[in-house]
């Protein structure tokens, strides 16, 4: 197959194993879809599970919350423990990163730690929790990245002293896919006795993640990206002992441990990380996500893994024959599945896709594609195509 620029990029590759699943994706029948870093994919399955919930919600109205509403979110909390290699006890839902980093920034003691520290590669997202504490004391370090792909864990680790109370970063950071080792990170905040929050919104789902292994004692992701459920719906890992120990300063009805005795004159906080939990959540959003993991279970993260790293891999070579010049890490195994292509007017190049029906997305400076196990080859070897085209290369 030949590119635009002329680059001789090989023989048409066979579509993976895994390929097969792409039927199950609607979108698929009309257009290129590279975004799952930005929202994953519609499946039939997650499609199928909403629909189960609004014909309950028709059939039983507000009686389904003591039986089967109920038990969809025992459910969806133990299959996010099995995803991540925690128990279910170890699990609260959020509706959104924010507010599942909100109690957890509630429920931390500044009073001999008032430091905390992030990444300037992390979403945004992270350090505002900390910046809005300002006036309380709570001091925020931004360590900077030398190249604007990664962060080396010994900068981390010069950061943090015994003033700090929270290391707060990304596995996978968006800003360039790069994936960080949280094992170290985890350890550079431990041994200064401070805690270790993950942002694993970007991983959890196309890289394997144990929170065990890498002995976190917070971690955050959810269903819009990698895990196919759609907005609305996250999760949050508090390690058993802290999950047992630790009161947000924030609080809702869903965290009360008794929450239909309706006590106005008393909190008793669940015993386990469901004391992070805070008000009712939305079911469609439930349901669309237990629909997405049976996708993710079926698979097994690892088979994900190895598909997807195997596709960017070859859209990292094909850009790079194209002329164009990827910011990603520069070893393969520290690579996921989020290329950035510099590009002088993003947004333009994102709409020039979006003309030939071939969805990205843009971020500063650069044109961001996220293929997954439901893309292949032809997928991104069209949007190099149509991108090289347009800028000459």
């Amino acid at each position: 197959m030949t590119l635009a620029s002329g680059c001789n990029t090989g023989r048409q590759t066979a579509p993976h194993p895994l390929a097969r699943y792409r039927s199950e994706f609607p979108i698929f029948r009309d257009r290129i879809y590279l975004n799952t870093c930005s929202l994953g994919a519609l499946g039939e399955r997650t499609r199928r599970r909403v629909a189960e919930f609004l014909d309950v919600w028709d059939a039983r109205g507000a009686a389904a919350w003591y039986d089967v509403w109920w038990a969809a979110l025992a459910e969806l909390r133990a299959r996010y423990a099995g995803v991540i290699g925690a128990t279910a006890e170890e699990i609260a839902l959020a509706p959104s990163i924010s507010v599942a980093l909100s109690a957890v920034a509630e429920a931390l003691d500044y009073t001999r730690r008032p430091k905390v520290v992030v990444t300037s590669l992390d979403f945004p997202t992270v350090a505002y929790q900390w910046l809005a504490k300002r006036a309380r004391g709570v001091e925020l370090v931004v360590v900077e990245s030398p190249d604007h792909v990664s962060v080396p864990v010994e900068a981390i680790a010069r950061a943090v002293d015994e003033r700090t109370a929270l290391v707060a970063t990304s596995h996978v950071y968006f800003t360039s896919g790069a994936i960080q080792d949280i094992r170290a990170v985890a350890h550079a905040a431990h041994v200064r006795g401070a805690l270790c929050l993950i942002d694993a919104y970007q991983s959890v789902g196309q890289v394997p993640c144990d929170v065990r292994a890498a002995d976190v004692d917070f971690l955050t992701a959810g269903g819009l990206k990698w895990l196919l459920g759609g907005p609305g719906i996250v999760f949050l890992y508090a390690r058993a002992e802290l999950a047992r120990r630790l009161e947000p300063g924030i609080a809702g009805w869903f965290g009360h441990k008794r929450q239909f005795a309706f006590e106005p004159g008393a909190l008793e906080r669940h015993d386990d990380a469901r004391r992070f939990e805070l008000g009712t959540p939305s079911l469609a959003a439930i349901y669309a996500q237990l629909g997405g993991l049976d996708y993710i279970e079926e698979i097994g993260v690892p088979a994900l893994r190895d598909a997807t790293a195997a596709l960017t891999e070859d859209l990292i070579a094909r850009a790079c024959a194209a002329g164009f010049r990827p910011k990603v890490a520069a070893r393969a195994e520290d690579r996921s599945a989020i290329v950035m292509l510099p590009a002088d007017d993003p947004a333009d190049r994102v709409r020039h896709l979006a003309a030939a029906g071939i969805i990205a997305d843009a971020r500063p400076g650069h044109v961001r594609l996220s293929p997954f196990f439901y893309n292949v080859q032809d997928d991104y070897v069209a949007a190099l195509e149509r991108l090289a085209a347009q800028s000459g290369h």
